[in-house]
């Protein structure tokens, strides 16, 4: 059975899924899946919000490989967009909509690759496939499913996220904070007879200005960063606030433990605010030595042309962060044809050349995985 990729794209790209509808767009690749041969399961976090796990003779003596992307796509933004976000539309080598890149047709790539060789029969090992919900806002679907994936046996994952095609081995974690002051409320006439909840805040918030991790950088991620991304305090002019909030946006890298990473911060901010985690993913590395994950690059090199051979890893979390893990462990890399840069912007764009070759990497590495 073989999928158009471009056509693919298009349909999942017409069905709205900014932070809703994942299983209306689950709807459109499940059935083919199934006609393909894939056991389909569809597990709803919430009404509506499904994330996808597909198995393929997953009974072999080896573990299946695993591919992987999210449904979900953000909101537009406040900018007019001069292609429909939902059309799809073609221009040349650009194919427009919101989620083109990230990554709708990262998702096509793998249903359309999962496919053909779905036709043909595994002398080594099968195949399992996790399209997820929520993914934008803390991966809540791959959590959902993860509970249905551990102890399975598990292969190598691929996450068909935006690179270029290039294979990334890894990506940075995501600590985010929300940092809490409480105080007690007056008339802003009589501030002596109040506690300042901003005052507190703003104090705490200073102290992260020059907050230096005790981490030495990876020698692919770089350093882990910190930005307070929020602040929000009191209800009107002429009162003393009672509560006031900050967010914080912290990306650590391999080798950082969030739990102490938190210990830290909090030690640093003092006992004015109560810091408390609102997403927590871990970073995720896999070393570019490690024989599978070097096989992929050097497919993705030769289907792409590219001479590039440094070892390099994403900014941005993924799902990897609760699959790898859920999976145990298991090698990772990301590689999609979608570009980074356009994730979330205005007439987001995706390549038709690279969406192609996006098929043709994944076919080759399930080929070479599976003993097809």
């Amino acid at each position: 059975m073989s999928l158009d990729v471009l056509s693919l794209t298009r349909e999942l790209v017409a069905v709205d899924t900014i932070g809703h509808g994942e299983s209306d767009a689950l709807a459109v690749v499940a059935p083919r899946l199934e006609n393909a041969g894939f056991t389909v399961e569809i597990i709803e976090h919430e009404p509506g919000r499904g994330t996808l796990v597909a198995d393929w003779h997953t009974g072999l003596d080896t573990p299946p490989l695993c591919l992987s992307g999210h449904v979900d796509t953000v909101p537009l933004g406040g900018a007019p967009w001069q292609h429909d976000p939902f059309r799809a539309e073609p221009d040349g080598d650009r194919l427009y909509g919101r989620g083109t890149s990230d990554m709708k047709g990262g998702v096509a790539a793998i249903v359309a690759a999962a496919s053909k060789l779905a036709a043909t029969r595994p002398r080594r090992a099968g195949l399992r496939l996790v399209l997820t919900a929520a993914e934008e806002t803390g991966s809540a679907g791959a959590r959902a499913a993860a509970d249905r994936l551990r102890g399975r046996p598990a292969g190598p994952l691929v996450i068909t996220e935006p690179t270029g095609n290039a294979v990334l081995h890894g990506h940075k974690g995501a600590l985010w904070l929300s940092a809490l002051a409480g105080g007690v409320t007056a008339h802003g006439s009589m501030p002596h007879l109040g506690d300042n909840a901003v005052y507190k805040l703003a104090r705490a918030v200073g102290r992260l200005e020059t907050y230096a991790f005790d981490a030495e950088p990876h020698a692919v991620m770089g350093a882990p960063t910190l930005n307070v991304g929020t602040f929000h305090g009191g209800l009107n002019t002429n009162s003393v606030p009672d509560s006031a909030e900050a967010t914080i946006d912290i990306r650590t890298v391999a080798g950082q433990d969030h739990g102490s990473v938190l210990a830290s911060l909090a030690e640093r901010v003092g006992d004015e605010v109560r810091l408390s985690p609102l997403v927590d993913l871990p970073p995720v590395w896999t070393d570019p030595a490690d024989e599978w994950a070097a096989s992929v690059a050097e497919i993705a090199r030769e289907i792409t042309g590219s001479q590039d051979s440094e070892p390099r890893a994403a900014s941005y979390f993924t799902d990897a962060s609760v699959l790898t893990p859920a999976l145990g462990g298991v090698p990772t890399v990301i590689c999609g044809p979608g570009e980074a840069e356009q994730a979330h912007v205005t007439d987001e764009w995706v390549s038709l050349r690279k969406l192609a070759e996006s098929v043709a990497i994944l076919e080759r590495v399930c080929v070479a995985w599976c003993g097809l």
